[in-house]
């Protein structure tokens, strides 16, 4: 085989491989957890799966300040006034000299 088949051979083995690459990413299942049926069960009869910490209910804060922003949601401010704008129609009664 001369230099230039093997060459030749090498390059279309690897365009070659780059499709099979992109096919075999395409699966025959929704997602790629389908099938851990024994994890999932094992999972749903766990007596507390949770975080011990996820029961602690006293979260620290301000309630009066909590308050407010909750106020502040419900009655927003009323918005600021339009700047007043002043148009002048008529003339303004300098000259510029060339009387």
């Amino acid at each position: 085989m001369s230099r230039n088949s093997a060459l030749i051979l090498i390059l279309c083995a690897g365009a070659l491989s780059g499709c099979a690459a992109d096919y075999l990413n395409h699966y025959d299942s929704v997602t790629l957890a389908a099938g851990d049926t024994q994890k999932f069960n094992s999972l749903a009869q766990t007596v507390d799966p949770f975080n011990p910490n996820a029961k602690n209910t006293h979260i620290e804060g301000v309630g009066t300040r909590a308050a407010a922003v909750a106020q502040g949601y419900k009655f927003p401010p009323p918005p600021p006034p339009p700047p007043a704008i002043t148009v002048n129609v008529g003339g303004s009664g300098v000259t510029n000299g060339a009387n």
